[in-house]
């Protein structure tokens, strides 16, 4: 590697982001670029030349190590859709005066569906000007709907930490069993259109653990009333129950349930609508309709942001993933996103390969129909066997004061 490689963050941050910082800049150290510069606050930041020379912040063994088991994106984030080539040739102008002026020779973006079509616009427009920068995706995100890759880096950390936390809201909501009309507990776990989150609650289930009464994922039509239906006949076998569902339900019309209740008006850059308060929606419908009582818990950001609890495969690949972007962009690749492919379930064992980018961005992986039960309130032993080993091992955290160290952010961005 001859000249400089530039790193950004984009899009919902995770317990692995940074693992996936940490093995960019490693091997792009490894394979001998000069500086590896990072992104302030994605491409966003990047416009307005906002950027650190990486070795002035991470300068030791320890630093990388903290950096892996910092939560959040180190560099920050954004969410900002760059116009099409035709809607602002200016603006692309601009970008590519930046990094020739940084003397880059691979760009690597850390992101889900809407940071590869960042890699898309960008890498179409280099091609069609005849710059020699080459761009490479590395995925990220807990919702797990990249297309073409088995899963995302991100999505085994949060899927440990949803289902230790239903697990645990399990065992405390049966310690009010001796309520005589019951309780129904409602747990909100992110995700829009795809339910990789949310079935990953079922984890919950084991010898000692008998896991949620109800799943629920936004791939099948939301039915009020059945889904009362199914609450009476659970509270006539036990006191104590327990759903997961996914922010994202929608009824048959294709309304968020969420809509139904308080949820607010904000839009991001990309259309999407901030979703919030399906369960404070559903407990206060179970409460109004049954009589019972009923606590509605929205795990919100702390899905993502638990690096106390992440798994240990999901940090190892997040490196990996980052050190194959470096290698597949030195090697001559460009528009293109690293994948994950499953070789075997047991053992588990997974490798990487390069995709076409274009066949990724802005398309959405959702979970197979095959993989939720026939009336769709749980998810299949299928299921199970895909996420479990996911979410296997642990990555102790550095501790101070009784407390997890991170690694400082730049002042740059204070």
């Amino acid at each position: 590697m001859k000249g400089n490689v530039i790193v950004g963050q984009s899009g919902g941050p995770t317990a692995a982001i940074n693992s996936s910082l940490a093995g960019v800049y490693r091997t792009a150290k490894d394979r001998g670029a000069k500086k590896v510069y990072g992104m302030l606050y994605g491409i966003q930041g990047l416009l307005q030349e906002r950027y650190v020379d990486l070795s002035e912040h991470i300068t030791t063994d320890l630093d990388a190590e903290l950096l892996k088991r910092t939560p959040a994106a180190y560099l920050g984030s954004c969410r900002y859709k760059l116009p099409e080539i035709h809607e602002d040739p200016e603006m692309y102008d601009r970008i590519f005066e930046i990094l020739c002026k940084l003397e880059i020779e691979a760009f690597i973006y850390i992101g889900g569906n809407d940071s590869m079509d960042t890699i898309k616009k960008l890498s179409d427009y280099a091609i069609v000007k005849g710059h020699s920068c080459r761009f490479v995706g590395c995925p990220k995100t807990i919702d797990n709907d990249l297309a073409l890759t088995d899963h995302t880096p991100g999505y085994g950390s949060a899927a440990k930490y949803i289902a230790t936390s239903v697990k645990e809201i399990i065992r405390d909501s049966l310690s009010q069993g001796y309520m005589s009309k019951g309780q129904v507990t409602i747990v909100e776990i992110m995700g829009r259109n795809a339910g990789w989150l949310t079935g990953a609650a079922a984890l919950a289930k084991g010898e000692d653990c008998a896991g949620p009464d109800l799943i629920y994922l936004p791939e099948l039509p939301f039915d009020i009333d059945r889904f009362l239906e199914k609450i009476r006949e659970l509270l006539a076998q036990k006191t104590s129950v327990i759903v997961a569902v996914s922010e994202g339900i929608r009824d048959a019309e294709g309304t968020y349930v969420c809509e139904s209740g308080t949820a607010t008006e904000f839009v991001d850059a990309f259309g999407h609508k901030q979703l919030t308060g399906t369960a404070a929606y559903l407990g206060n419908v179970i409460a109004g309709e049954i009589g019972c009582k009923t606590r509605a818990i929205e795990l919100s950001t702390l899905q993502r942001a638990a690096s106390h609890l992440c798994s240990r495969i999901d940090i190892l690949e997040a490196s990996q993933v980052g050190g194959a972007a470096v290698k597949a962009a030195d090697e001559g690749d460009t528009g293109k996103m690293v994948v994950l492919e499953r070789i075997s379930d047991d053992p588990y064992q997974c490798g990487t390969a390069v995709k076409d980018v274009h066949k990724i961005a802005n398309d959405e992986k959702l979970v197979p129909r095959d993989w939720i039960n026939a009336d769709g309130t749980y998810v299949t032993d299928e299921f199970i066997t895909y996420v479990k080993p996911l979410i296997q091992g642990s990555v102790s955290p550095i501790m101070v004061d009784g407390i997890p160290r991170h690694l400082y952010k730049p002042t740059s961005m204070l």
